[in-house]
């Protein structure tokens, strides 16, 4: 990406409980990184977590990115999806198990309650998974007036459980 070029700073939520997931989020980040217009920047360690929403599955691992990006926030979107689908998705049952979800967290500048998607992701500040790992890699950014490190204070950290000492999971990381 040339440094003329107006880029935004976006985080990513990814997880998954079926399969091989530090896999397939590696693939992820592959296949993020391919596309022309995104740079990963910062990515957090794993996190071995329970399950949200429907408690009766198995544990997801979860981890978050930073990326600048050159794509609205709708062609992100479109671009996570796909990144999905071509890693075998199914969107069977809301918080149900999945080989990946990739979540647009926050999209400097951008916030929409639009169907289609919700920056900041709705319910982030509520849930352990997303701000622990948010917070190892942006803890001063700001969402609705407060530093995610307050966020990830506040809310019940129990069964979380760090995966790796490294954040180098992702060879290619910067």
């Amino acid at each position: 990406m040339s440094s003329k070029q107006k880029t935004r700073s976006v985080t990513l939520g990814l997880g998954g409980n079926i399969g091989d997931v530090a896999v397939t989020m590696t693939i992820a980040l592959d296949f993020l990184h391919s596309v022309e217009g995104i740079e990963i920047c910062n990515v957090s360690p794993l996190y071995k977590t329970p399950p949200w929403g429907i408690t009766s599955q198995n544990r997801f691992i979860n981890a978050c990115v930073e990326i600048a990006t050159l794509l609205t926030p709708f062609e992100l979107l479109l671009q996570c999806q796909s990144i999905e689908t071509r890693l075998k998705r199914k969107r069977t049952m809301r918080w149900g198990p999945r080989t990946i979800d990739i979540d647009i967290l926050t999209y400097q500048g951008f916030v929409s309650r639009d169907a289609t998607l919700s920056v900041p992701h709705p319910r982030m500040l509520e849930r352990a998974f997303v701000l622990v790992p948010l917070a190892d890699i942006v803890p001063d950014l700001i969402i609705v007036g407060k530093q995610v490190s307050h966020w990830c204070n506040a809310v019940d950290q129990t069964g979380i459980e760090r995966l790796n000492d490294e954040t180098e999971w992702w060879p290619a990381a910067i």
